[in-house]
């Protein structure tokens, strides 16, 4: 299916609504104020000020009003898979994660599917790469993405991170393994609906990435595709990755919680700092519960443990 997208003045928006007002139709779209659907062509305006045009006549039906915006094409170098010129409004099925550099707190792995039809909807909650995002407002709109697409977000907890890491298990096999569990569920929470394409964050080189999950019963293959800076190539990985930062963020605010104190992300000096007083009042045992032990944060905060109790 084509696909375009135009920015339009109010003026222009007008005149174009109602040049196709014999063809409107309800949409139970919050963020659309107007859509019509002719023989080969579905039309939505949306509340920004963009119009989708989607279907065979999409490339006709643009002409009329302008040039379709291809601003979403300029994104920064990506390495991986060659993505079509007009991968961004195609229907995907994206992946990401984070947590893997904090010392505190789990991984977490989320995917989302995202139609070539609601591409726009995610734009208008928001959704763009995460990195340009707080925490405070992703946890705001993580909600809303979740009750608009299909999607599923897995935990690793930190017991179960140091098992399998103390067992030689990377953090790529870690996350490779997730991945495919996460586009898993998400695929048959879509069936029979299949994605025109699955696109996973690039961590590892597609053949290391399948090594790593060799010995999985079900394997994820068909129409997958790895990218570096995939959030900026559709927004169903944008999507992904926010929901996979909300659940890390709801993890650690559960484990502040437990911990006694506000638990800093990352694997900084404030990390160290703050390790260094869990071990002296909670002890080893509990330190271990909370982070990933083999981090060279746990040598630097028994290192500082032990200064605090020699002074």
């Amino acid at each position: 299916m084509a696909n375009s997208v135009l920015k339009l003045p109010e003026e222009s928006l007008k005149r174009l609504i109602e040049h196709y007002r014999n063809k409107e139709i309800n949409t139970k779209n919050p963020h659309a104020r107007f859509a019509a659907k002719l023989p080969d062509t579905m039309v939505t305006v949306y509340s920004s000020g963009k119009v989708m045009f989607q279907g065979a006549g999409a490339e006709r039906e643009t002409a009329k009003w302008g040039v379709a915006d291809s601003s979403k094409e300029k994104t920064p170098k990506a390495k991986g898979d060659e993505l079509p010129p007009d991968f961004a409004t195609r229907s995907v099925l994206g992946s990401d994660e984070t947590g893997t550099g904090d010392f505190f707190g789990p991984i977490t792995v989320a995917a989302c599917f995202v139609p070539s039809q609601q591409v726009e909807l995610a734009k208008e909650l928001g959704v763009k790469d995460s990195k340009q995002l707080t925490d405070d407002y992703m946890r705001k709109i993580a909600s809303d993405l979740k009750a608009a697409f299909p999607h599923s977000v897995l935990t690793l907890s930190n017991e179960k991170y140091n098992k399998v890491q103390a067992q030689g298990w990377s953090q790529g096999k870690m996350k490779a393994l997730l991945h495919n569990q996460a586009l898993k569920h998400v695929l048959r929470k879509m069936a029979p609906e299949k994605p025109q394409a699955i696109l996973i964050d690039q961590f590892a080189e597609r053949g290391i990435y399948y090594r790593h999950i060799a010995e999985e019963k079900d394997i994820i293959r068909e129409n997958v595709l790895f990218s570096t800076k995939a959030e900026n190539l559709h927004v169903s990985v944008a999507c992904a990755s926010i929901i996979a930062r909300v659940a890390f963020l709801e993890e650690m605010d559960r484990l502040s919680a437990v911990a006694g104190v506000t638990l800093p992300k990352g694997a900084g000096a404030i990390v160290d700092e703050a390790a260094a007083k869990i071990l002296l009042s909670r002890g080893e045992e509990f330190l271990k519960s909370i982070t990933k032990t083999h981090f060279a944060n746990t040598k630097k905060a028994q290192t500082l443990a032990s200064k605090k109790k020699r002074t």
